[in-house]
């Protein structure tokens, strides 16, 4: 017999779903160099692209270059496109791809910047999103963006994931977010438990052992190894601003850096990356590394550029080179007392720089 409207709510009562529909966003990014390319013209091929490097693992993004066009319509062109890896291939995926001739400081060219529609990727099929018509090879030749027979193009994609999921509800509550960082962070304020005390200059600070050991591997050997500071409750450290060393300490206990007036960024950016380099905080580094980069000029490029070199930081000190690659820029350099420390202190440095800038 059919069950009546009754039966059934009285079936499905005290049942109740959710369903969550939300959009993840994702961005990669492909900085692709080109050199010798004169020898690279009309050596491939109309419709033939210069045979893409082997990776290891899927790629984001990956563009595909064709020196002689990718047809003969665009046979006095460069073309550009993109190639999707697997990352980005299933499900309802929406993207957005930018391609951009670089200038030599390796900031876009705004009129040989070009973005596309937003476009469902399953939709598209290999190798056919792209600009047949990038920029042509004689407006390229003339122009300054491509020196010493070497030229840069990026490539920029977006990536936007719809996801839908049901679920049964079973708890009125989810679990809050975690607050551990805050929990150390208190725990490092109150003292509560603190084992050693650090001695920086004039200051005192207290500290966990364990806390300290799990985060650097460096205070892990001082405070667990066969040193000297295991067999004592204070450790002295030398060579260290205090106010410094103490954002060090927050970051170790809360994963982030405390609050610092912009006034003094630059300058407490330059003693946490040495600290972060002195005791291996690989993170902290990076932070630091970023920082930096927002504060490269004529008056900081060259005390920047010798900290980067001294503290192995590759990206900050690529980016100091690139800032000397505008010869205006080596000029008003040349002139300032950081240049000096840069000379005295790494020459090999300075000499291969003004080799490679020099008219």
């Amino acid at each position: 017999m059919p069950s009546s409207p009754s039966d059934v709510l009285v079936t499905n009562a005290g049942r109740s779903s959710a369903s969550t529909i939300s959009t993840d966003m994702e961005t990669g990014s492909h900085e692709l160099t080109v050199s010798g390319y004169s020898g690279s013209i009309g050596l491939m091929g109309v419709g033939h692209h210069v045979p893409s490097i082997q990776r290891r693992r899927a790629q984001l993004v990956h563009p595909i270059y064709y020196p002689d066009g990718g047809s003969e319509e665009s046979a006095d062109w460069i073309s550009v496109y993109l190639q999707l890896g697997n990352q980005v291939s299933d499900g309802n995926v929406i993207a957005q791809i930018r391609f951009s001739l670089l200038e030599q400081m390796g900031e876009p060219v705004p009129s040989y910047t070009v973005t596309s529609d937003k476009k469902d990727l399953s939709a598209i099929t290999t190798h056919s999103w792209g600009w047949p018509k990038f920029i042509k090879r004689k407006e390229l030749e003339e122009s300054p963006h491509i020196e010493g027979d070497s030229f840069r193009i990026s490539c920029h994609v977006t990536v936007f994931k719809i996801r839908v999921e049901e679920t049964p509800v079973q708890f009125p509550a989810t679990a809050p977010s975690t607050d551990l960082h805050r929990n150390l962070g208190d725990l490092l304020e109150s003292k509560v438990g603190a084992d050693v005390k650090l001695r920086v200059g004039q200051e005192t600070f207290w500290a966990h052992r364990c806390v300290l050991a799990a985060r650097s591997p460096v205070f892990k050997a001082e405070l667990f190894g066969w040193m000297q500071e295991k067999k004592t409750a204070e450790v002295r450290i030398v060579d260290m601003e205090p106010r410094a060393f103490g954002a060090m300490l927050h970051f170790i206990y809360t994963d982030s850096l405390p609050e610092i007036d912009e006034g003094d960024r630059r300058v407490m950016a330059q003693h946490l990356l040495v600290m972060a380099d002195r005791y291996r905080l690989e993170r902290l580094n990076m932070i630091c590394e970023d920082m930096l980069r927002n504060y490269i000029d004529t008056t900081t490029v060259a005390t920047t550029l010798a900290l980067a070199e001294q503290h192995g930081c590759r990206h900050l000190k690529e980016r100091c080179l690139n800032f000397f690659r505008n010869p205006g820029n080596t000029m008003a350099v040349m002139a300032t007392d950081g240049f000096e420390h840069l000379m005295s202190s790494f020459p090999s440095l300075v000499k291969d720089l003004l080799s490679k800038v020099a008219p």
